[in-house]
């Protein structure tokens, strides 16, 4: 997606350690139209598929989910990192490395919000070690629900995430596909 790869070269930080900084306009403050956009983007990608719910894990994906679940006029469920007093009765639960934060969580979605006659679209904003989304599938699939795809904003291509769930069978469609980058601030995007 032309647009996004736009904003993340005017306003996308290289860090050390492979980190992309894109809070000024997708996972800290949030660039609403460029979510509308994001947002029609993933329902053209996903419109045949007859999603019924949209799954996130939070923080950073909610914004995103919930764009883009009005354009298919569905709910949208986030995976919870940590035990709540409001989350009571049985859950479905998986573990999830977290790139950014370098630590394993335990995700949690009570079980009343994903039944097994679900199509789930999963959205998240970035895609980095698979981690995250294979933990989302992981609920998807306890569930007994169908999984039609995910929707991400950022993949980063030069990590092992993209293949890994792709090989394990999860459609992944990427608005941007960073090819390499580096701390000078070169980003490369990889096109089909």
């Amino acid at each position: 997606m032309r647009l996004l790869e736009e904003r993340i070269i005017k306003d996308g930080k290289v860090k050390a350690g492979n980190v992309l900084k894109v809070d000024s306009f997708l996972n800290h403050q949030m660039d609403i139209a460029l979510f509308g956009e994001i947002g029609k983007e993933f329902h053209r990608l996903f419109a045949a598929d007859h999603v019924t719910k949209i799954l996130t894990i939070e923080a950073s994906g909610i914004g995103i989910a919930c764009i883009t679940a009005q354009y298919f006029q569905v709910p949208v469920v986030f995976a919870k990192k940590n035990q709540t007093k409001n989350i009571a009765g049985e859950v479905y639960t998986s573990k999830v490395e977290s790139f950014t934060h370098g630590r394993v969580y335990d995700i949690i979605v009570a079980k009343e919000f994903l039944r097994p006659e679900d199509r789930i679209l999963i959205i998240d904003d970035f895609l980095a070690n698979g981690s995250a989304l294979l933990g989302l599938s992981q609920l998807v699939k306890d569930a007994g629900a169908t999984l039609v795809g995910a929707g991400i904003a950022v993949e980063k291509g030069f990590q092992a995430g993209g293949k890994l769930v792709r090989d394990a069978g999860v459609r992944v469609e990427s608005l941007a596909i960073i090819e390499s980058m580096d701390e000078d601030g070169k980003i490369v995007f990889r096109h089909s």
